[in-house]
């Protein structure tokens, strides 16, 4: 396992820049660089469960460790979602279960830092470092325009 940190600096308050990131809309804009059809359901509360999905409902199972909007969010990977089916007890997801996806947000006379980081096998990081870059890019865009 690897971790992969990302900087972005953004020309709009915190708050812009955390709905552009989890806003149903704008989530499924920016995390098009990972897979064209990408969606959040969420409860939004710490220890709550939160789905990363594609067109097909397949995808990712986390918890949410920490939460304080608009400066921070920490997913904890627990399984995933195949034909309907959460998974959270499989070799596969063991290999990868307890592995983060961390968010921090930090504002300075309405420039905010992005700093996000992304616990991915060696077998995906460069696929996830590109997206991850392209998928920053447009939430600074995004954020930016609003």
């Amino acid at each position: 396992m690897v971790t992969l940190k990302f900087e972005k600096e953004i020309n709009a308050s915190a708050q812009k820049v955390w709905n552009v990131l989890w806003n149903k809309d704008t989530y499924a804009q920016w995390t098009s660089s990972f897979n064209p059809i990408s969606r959040i359901e969420a409860d939004w509360r710490v220890g709550g469960k939160t789905y990363f999905k594609d067109a097909d409902g397949n995808g990712m199972v986390t918890v949410i460790d920490a939460m304080n909007e608009p400066y921070e969010l920490v997913f904890r990977q627990v399984g995933e979602v195949n034909n309907g089916v959460e998974d959270t007890t499989s070799e596969k997801v063991k290999s990868y279960a307890g592995s983060f996806e961390k968010y921090f947000l930090s504002e300075t006379d309405g420039v905010t830092k992005l700093n996000a980081s992304v616990d991915t096998s060696e077998e995906y990081s460069a696929f996830m470092e590109k997206a991850f870059i392209e998928g920053l890019e447009i939430v600074k865009k995004l954020a930016e325009e609003k």
